[in-house]
């Protein structure tokens, strides 16, 4: 990642090291997931789906400019700054070919989004796989639904190496043409970058970031604040000749009250918030967000589990509860893969809990309509905000 310096990419500052850890500094990216962006607003207009992906071409075109390939492109590792500019994240399963080979042979990536080149287990062309990916991003942005997507993995995949697909009545015929030169099966006849770039659909309103000569990275502030971490957060009591006091407190966990659910400090309450975002407190993201739901209750702790354990029975789901912590299970309407979700229960304040539910297994899209149903089945433990109060960034982040 460091390689790969560019306004939509996410940007890699620093890899810092102990004897035990590893602490990653990267540039904090404030407007959340893409994808949750498409499912608050179900599609979007073909205007703002064709800007992100002009940014998201712009991206990947400057990655492989490096030799470097994501191949894992798909909605969820797409963020948004806070200007609404894409920003290209999670490059683990990004490759450089070997020296002297062309082709690439790990078998990666998520099903729906998967070139049909890459299941067939032979050596296949980064650059045409990313492209592929590209594709159904932008399908998904327009749509609000995958182009491929079936119940089983042999159908999905049978779908895929077919390109059996068909686009929706709204989409306009230059973007029905672009998608289909994308989305073809055969990786040496599919379209490339340079062809992307010189689409006339793809040109329109195009206007490409400029990518600034690298500069030198001072770190010297972002040492300092792990200076003030160690000095005035962690007592010389928690430091052992095993551990820097840097690990002592990334590794401290949140105590147990005594028979009861974790309890929430005001520092790991706003941590959860939107993802340390403080701005969103204060309504300045009012289209925000969350893959991270939550939800909170003045019930007590046991109703509040035994009403989700319930729910999630009548859902077919497999409930596993410990120490105030739910892992649900189970196979969802699409079976591609496994489906799971982790809920955990904290005390915020005298009788008012704060239930933290998470993706733990599956697709996203499929984990967003578990969540809206779920909620449903729950509704009566859900303590909602009161009239006057619906635009609170922090009620809508505390609420179904």
């Amino acid at each position: 990642m460091k390689i790969v310096r560019h306004p939509c990419i996410v940007r890699l500052h620093e890899v810092l090291a102990s004897r035990t850890k590893i602490y990653i500094i990267m540039e904090f990216v404030t407007g959340g997931e893409l994808f949750d962006k498409i499912v608050h607003q179900v599609r979007l207009p073909e205007k703002e789906a064709r800007r992100y992906f002009q940014q998201l071409i712009d991206a990947v075109a400057h990655c492989h400019s490096k030799g470097v390939y994501h191949r894992d492109l798909k909605p969820e590792n797409l963020l948004l700054d806070c200007q609404d500019n894409l920003k290209v994240s999670d490059f683990g399963l990004s490759a450089f070919p070997q020296q002297g080979v062309d082709l690439l042979h790990t078998t990666c990536g998520t099903p729906n989004y998967i070139a049909p080149e890459v299941l067939s287990n032979r050596g296949y062309d980064g650059a045409a796989v990313d492209v592929w990916s590209c594709g159904v991003i932008l399908f998904v942005l327009m749509s609000g639904y995958l182009p491929f997507d079936e119940v089983d993995l042999p159908t999905l995949f049978s779908k895929i190496n077919a390109a059996d697909f068909s686009c929706p009545f709204w989409f306009s015929p230059g973007a029905v043409s672009l998608i289909r030169k994308i989305l073809d099966p055969n990786p040496d006849t599919r379209i490339k970058i340079k062809g992307i770039k010189r689409d006339s659909w793809f040109r329109k309103d195009y206007l490409p970031f400029r990518v600034k000569d690298d500069e030198e990275v001072n770190l010297d502030d972002v040492r300092a604040v792990f200076d003030d971490i160690e000095g005035e957060l962690v007592s010389e009591k928690s430091v052992n000749t095993d551990s820097s006091p840097l690990e002592e407190l990334v590794s401290k966990k949140s105590e147990y009250s005594e028979g009861g659910p974790l309890i929430m400090n005001a520092f790991e309450m706003i941590t959860l918030s939107q993802g340390l975002n403080l701005a969103a407190l204060f309504d300045r993201r009012q289209d925000y967000v969350k893959r991270q739901t939550r939800f909170v209750s003045r019930q007590p702790a046991n109703i509040i589990i035994s009403t989700i354990e319930a729910a999630a029975w009548s859902m077919d789901l497999k409930v596993t509860t410990h120490n105030y912590k739910i892992r649900l299970q189970g196979v969802r309407a699409n079976k591609a893969g496994p489906f799971a979700v982790v809920l955990e229960v904290f005390l915020v304040a005298p009788s008012l809990y704060m239930v933290d539910v998470r993706k733990a297994a599956g697709e996203t899209l499929e984990y967003h309509k578990f969540y809206k149903e779920f909620c449903q089945k729950i509704d009566n433990i859900i303590l909602k905000p009161k009239e006057g109060t619906g635009n609170s960034s922090l009620a809508r982040t505390m609420t179904c």
